[in-house]
């Protein structure tokens, strides 16, 4: 398989600068959803890239310092738990989406989106499903956001020791549950996501 053939094809018609962009921590139970962007040069390959989730955390934190070295543009974005709340979880994803690709210091001009539904950009855009494993600057964007989340959230085990979330990352657990009825819930946890705690308790 071609990791850069969608990058390659955008290219082809004329786009300069294409990124990928991907997200991280749709489903946990606290912290904010991320998002990055990248623009890779063209033909840049970077050896053990893949999708986040196949690889291991000592793996992607290796790669995340290799991705900001090699790309020509990147960019790491949230949309915070409350926005989460207000405004839902997949719209607050496409937020978190259109900051990333916003924030890049070279504009792109052409977005790999990994899903089957657009977020809202000024620019032309296209999705690819499971594209984290088929494109390598979604791959890379996926990497990106998912090793920034991790780190906000072992900062938010130093700052909210007892839940620790340095072990689950906020995700649905059985000890963050436990945690969650020894202590109730934090100011970083969704409360969207509660419900079905809240009508149990």
């Amino acid at each position: 398989m071609d990791w850069l053939l969608y990058e390659k094809e955008a290219l082809n018609k004329g786009y300069k600068y294409v990124c990928g962009v991907d997200e991280a921590g749709r489903g946990p139970l606290a912290g904010p959803v991320y998002a990055a962007a990248v623009i890779l040069p063209p033909d840049c390959e970077i050896e053990g890239v893949n999708d986040s989730k196949k690889l291991s955390e000592k793996k992607r934190e290796t790669l995340f310092d290799i991705i900001c070295e090699k790309a020509v543009a990147y960019s790491i974005a949230t949309a915070s738990e409350k926005e989460i709340d207000e405004i839902n979880i997949l719209q607050a994803t496409y937020l978190a989406m259109k900051r990333a690709v916003e924030g890049l210091d070279i504009k792109a001009d052409y977005a790999l989106i990994d899903g089957n539904r657009l977020p809202c950009l000024d620019i032309p855009a296209e999705c690819i499903v499971k594209g984290d494993s088929k494109s390598e600057s979604i791959a890379c964007a996926s990497i990106l956001a998912k090793v920034s989340r991790d780190r906000y959230m072992l900062k938010m085990a130093e700052k909210y020791p007892h839940y620790q979330f340095e072990k689950h990352k906020g995700y649905g657990t059985k000890l963050h549950y436990e945690m969650l009825d020894e202590y109730g819930a934090s100011e970083i946890h969704r409360q969207s996501f509660l419900k079905t705690w809240y009508n149990k308790k």
